[in-house]
Order: C-alpha cells, then structure tokens, then sequence
C-alpha cells in the first residue's frame, strides 16, 4: 500500500520543502511549549493587576480597561504566520519558492 502512494506522489515534492515544514512544525510546537503557560501567566497577573489598579486609583476605568486590553489580547498561539511576523521577510526563503 505505501509504495502505491509513493508511486502516486507527485514529482514536484521536494524533500527540502517538507524538512522546512517539518522544522517549521517543530519550532512552532516548541515555541508554543514555553509560550502558553507564560501567556496563561501574563493573563493572570494582567487580571489581578488591573482589578487591583482600580482600587489603587479610586476607580479610574480608564487604566483599569487599558491594562486589561494589553495583557488579554492575542496572539494565544505561535502559528507559522506569527512566527514568519516576528522574524520578518526572509529573502532567501522566498527565492526558493
């Protein structure tokens, strides 16, 4: 059955594009390893700080809303779209394709 679907395959895979998106797999799984409990972290610390800045203030809404907006929006995941954001444009990458 496999040499079925490695007879069927088309030609134009290229072993470097599918070790880049295996390595592209890999870094975006380890990335997301260390990122999400650091995100759940910031969260927290971002709901608990703000809640306690209104106190702190006498109500002040405004900064309350400001740091709860900052420490709660995305991104919730590496994807390789975000990765390829924080590194920039890779020239060489893209001559490849």
């Amino acid at each position: 059955m496999g040499l079925i679907l490695v007879a069927l395959a088309p030609p134009t895979l290229r072993a470097e594009d599918n070790i880049e998106k295996a390595g592209v797999a890999v870094g975006v799984s380890a990335g997301n390893m260390w990122f999400l409990p650091v995100k759940a972290i910031v969260m927290s610390v971002g709901a608990i700080s703000g809640a306690l800045s209104y106190v702190v203030t006498g109500g002040n809404a405004e900064l309350t809303q400001q740091i709860w907006r900052d420490t709660t929006q995305g991104p919730y995941l590496i994807t390789p779209e975000v990765a390829r954001i924080g590194i920039g444009q890779r020239p060489e990458l893209e001559a490849k394709k």
